[in-house]
């Protein structure tokens, strides 16, 4: 009743609160008494608003109906989900357990593993050590194999070659079908024809003694083969020397034919000249001197002749008599002509000597006379102040070394040949 009077004097919006708290069978009476005193559009809003509240609080159930339903489902995944995390918190003790007994374990069989690793890489090691061992015993004894079998060759050519002949026949003459123990024993006990090392010792100083006597041999004639390679040089070098020497003449007289030839030519212009009568009396003694000196030249190049010769004929026969002489000389020994050069070279140099000491006396003897004269000429007193004649610069002298040389090369050549 008491709410019946609330709601009756209230304003419509504390009426629609009312509705939306209290159910609507309660405000139906007292609604429907009003009914008559309200108009019709107020009742037309009224229940506008009755239903947009009554939509509203469906709407509102509705939504709260379905977030209960949401949330028990949530619960229901989060139930789930926390049983699903403790079941696989379980799984994964269980799996770190059986993983820590697994890894203990795989230890243990590393540990059991490593060790046996160690133990045969130790053992094989060891083995490894006596292959080596053995390998190396084998090389030894291989090597002393061959240092014996060297010595039994050696044994073997040192034994008497009739001996050396029966053991190559009775090698031929065994069976070819030999066993192998058969060899071996052949091997091991080897026959030899050397019995005591006496006999052995005897053989080898009698090599020895060969031996030395050949090597003596042997050193002579390498001595004797030096000695005769020593005089073979020699004898090239004195040959070539030789050689040389006879070259170097042949020109020197070949020069000197050839000056002889212009010479001749020369005396030939002017006895031309000559004929035409000028200088007739000088050229005449010239041409006389020269052609005795020519005829002197012949008689002691060729000889006597009883025919008159003009004194080109005389100078054609001492051409060709020196010709012959050149030709002569290719002939000669070389030791003779050594010889020969040797002793000319000594007579050459006796008279150049001979010419200088003579010169010498003669230069001395004019200045002992000179010295003398000085000494006996009368003393001569002058008076008064003495003369001084001015000097005159000096004169340059040209050097005619050259000339001087090749004028005493001419002399010396035609003394060593015309003398």
């Amino acid at each position: 009743m008491t709410l019946l009077c609330i709601a009756h004097k209230c304003t419509p919006k504390l009426k629609c609160l009312l509705v939306s708290v209290f159910p609507v069978t309660c405000f139906c009476s007292v609604l429907d008494r009003n009914i008559e005193k309200e108009s019709i559009r107020e009742f037309i809003d009224k229940k506008r608003k009755m239903f947009y509240l009554e939509h509203a609080l469906a709407v509102k159930r509705e939504e709260i109906k379905q977030l209960e339903e949401v949330a028990s489902h949530e619960e229901k995944k989060l139930m789930k989900a926390e049983k699903l995390l403790e079941d696989d918190t379980i799984l994964f003790d269980s799996f770190l357990k059986e993983n820590d007994k697994n890894s203990v374990e795989a230890i243990k069989i590393a540990e059991q593993e490593t060790k046996a690793k160690l133990e045969k890489v130790a053992e094989i090691k060891k083995i490894t050590a006596k292959m080596v061992a053995i390998k190396s015993d084998i090389s030894k004894y291989e090597d002393t194999l061959q240092e014996y079998k060297l010595y039994k060759d050696f044994l073997f050519k040192l034994s008497p070659p009739e001996w050396q002949e029966k053991q190559r026949e009775k090698n031929r003459r065994s069976p070819k079908t030999t066993s192998a123990n058969e060899k071996r024993e052949s091997e091991e006990d080897p026959e030899l024809y050397f019995t005591e090392p006496q006999q052995l010792l005897d053989l080898l100083s009698e090599l020895e003694e060969q031996n030395l006597s050949l090597i003596q041999n042997l050193q002579e004639t390498e001595e004797g083969l030096e000695e005769f390679r020593q005089t073979m040089e020699q004898t090239r070098k004195n040959m070539d020397h030789e050689a040389d020497q006879l070259k170097r003449q042949i020109d020197v007289m070949t020069e000197t034919i050839q000056r002889e030839k212009e010479r001749t030519t020369e005396l030939e212009l002017k006895a031309r000249l000559f004929n035409f009568g000028k200088y007739k009396a000088e050229e005449d003694d010239t041409l006389n001197a020269l052609s005795r000196k020519v005829e002197e030249v012949y008689r002691s190049c060729v000889g006597d002749s009883e025919a008159n010769l003009s004194t080109l004929q005389m100078l054609t026969a001492i051409e060709g008599r020196l010709g012959e002489l050149l030709e002569n000389v290719e002939m000669i020994p070389s030791d003779r002509l050594a010889i020969a050069e040797k002793a000319k070279e000594k007579e050459r140099r006796l008279r150049l000597r001979d010419e200088k000491i003579y010169l010498q006396k003669q230069h001395q003897e004019e200045r002992m006379k000179k010295a003398m004269e000085r000494a006996q000429a009368e003393i001569k007193k002058t008076t008064g102040r003495k003369l001084m004649p001015r000097s005159q610069p000096p004169v340059r002298k040209l050097k005619n070394n050259q000339h001087d040389d090749i004028a005493d090369k001419e002399k010396e050549e035609h003394m060593y040949f015309f003398t």
